[in-house]
């Protein structure tokens, strides 16, 4: 993986979470030992080049919200992993 550090790390813990869950910035923040870090976590999320193989779409806002998707088709394909994995919306 091609990345900073941070976002290495970030995007390996995101492979752990399994199809159909999801965590939260702020549960992922503390997953990586780094619990105030919940934006910073976003903005891994966000630049993400490996989605949806390293599954970005299983992290939410702590609101129980979607957040955003970088990936192609945004919020709408996030949305259609999630549902493709029986997580209910």
């Amino acid at each position: 993986m091609n990345g900073t550090k941070f976002q290495v790390k970030v995007w390996k813990y995101l492979q752990t979470i399994p199809k159909g869950k999801v965590k939260t910035y702020k549960q992922v923040a503390i997953g990586i030992n780094r619990p105030k870090s919940a934006r910073a976590v976003a903005n891994a999320c966000a630049k993400n080049p490996y989605a949806p193989k390293v599954p970005c779409h299983r992290v939410i806002r702590s609101d129980g919200s979607l957040g955003g998707f970088s990936g192609a088709g945004g919020i709408k394909t996030k949305k259609k992993l999630l549902k493709k994995e029986g997580f209910l919306l």
